[in-house]
């Protein structure tokens, strides 16, 4: 089993961030982290790396109720969500897989929240 969903798309970087973002938004996630990794790298090794933004995705119903089931499953929040540019210049978009992350935590209830959450990373990603 993979850890993620991505895609390939083409776009500019920008335009990436904001599409995916919008689509987010339709499945009812809201991005509550956003971390630029080529200004982070940069700034504190002073490396140069392509350009790299992690989206940390939260759709609270779903967070909630996995709250509910496992009161330390806040460790694996929120879903991560990155869009990265390519060394060939194009652009990836790819979602953190929670049926995976979920893997080490043995609860079915729990699962099946995974499963409604993979299904719209799912589609966000197809639609991408």
């Amino acid at each position: 089993m993979s850890y993620y969903f991505s895609k390939k798309i083409s776009c500019s970087f920008d335009e990436a961030v904001a599409n995916v973002t919008d689509e987010l938004q339709k499945e009812g996630f809201g991005v509550m982290t956003e971390i630029d990794v080529k200004a982070t790298l940069k700034k504190k090794l002073d490396v140069d790396f392509p350009r790299y933004q992690i989206l940390g995705a939260c759709h609270p119903q779903s967070a909630y109720q996995a709250l509910q089931l496992e009161s330390k499953i806040g460790l694996m929040l929120p879903c991560n969500v990155i869009v990265r540019e390519m060394k060939d210049g194009g652009i990836e978009v790819a979602a953190v897989d929670p049926m995976a992350s979920m893997q080490a935590v043995e609860n079915r209830d729990l699962a099946e929240v995974a499963k409604e959450v993979r299904g719209k990373l799912q589609k966000i990603i197809a639609r991408m």
